[in-house]
C-alpha cells in the first residue's frame, strides 16, 4: 500500500509504503531481496538487451512497428535446452515461416546471442557456485 503525500506545493510528492496489515518489516524485506538472489542481475540485463534486439529485429524483418509484429514466441530457455545448433536454427525459422525477408542472418546472430547465456531456471543463486 502506498500513500502520496506533499507539504507544500514546490516540494516534490514522496511516496510512503506501508506493510500490509499482519506482517513484519523484515517479513517484506525477505520477499522482495528473494528475487535479486535467485536471478542474478547480469543475467536478467543480458535476457532483456536480447529480447530488446529480438524485437528490433522482428521489426526490420516483418517491416512494421513492435506493435504489429506477427505473435510468435521465440523461447530463449527452450533453444537452450536443444543440443545442437542446428535443431535451434530449425526452430527459430519454423517460427519465421510466414517472414518474406531473409531470416539467415538474423538467425545465426540470435544463435550467437543466446550462446552466453544461462537458462533462467537453473540460474544459480547468487552465494551458489555456478556447474561447471
Amino acid at each position: 500500500m502506498a500513500t502520496l503525500t506533499s507539504q507544500d506545493s514546490t516540494a516534490q510528492a514522496r511516496v510512503y509504503f506501508q506493510t500490509p496489515p499482519g506482517t513484519e518489516d523484515s517479513e517484506v524485506v525477505q520477499k522482495q531481496g528473494r528475487v535479486t538472489v535467485k536471478y542474478d542481475r547480469k543475467e536478467l540485463r543480458k535476457r532483456l538487451n536480447l529480447e530488446e534486439w529480438i524485437i528490433e529485429q522482428l521489426t526490420d524483418l516483418y517491416d512494421c512497428e513492435e506493435e504489429e509484429i506477427p505473435e510468435l514466441e521465440i523461447d530463449v530457455d527452450e533453444l537452450l535446452d536443444m543440443l545442437t545448433d542446428g535443431d535451434r536454427a530449425s526452430r527459430v525459422k519454423g517460427l519465421l515461416v510466414d517472414c518474406y525477408k531473409p531470416t539467415d542472418d538474423f538467425v545465426t546472430a540470435l544463435l550467437e546471442k543466446v550462446k552466453g547465456l544461462q537458462k533462467l531456471s537453473t540460474l544459480p543463486k547468487k552465494n551458489e557456485k555456478s556447474p561447471p
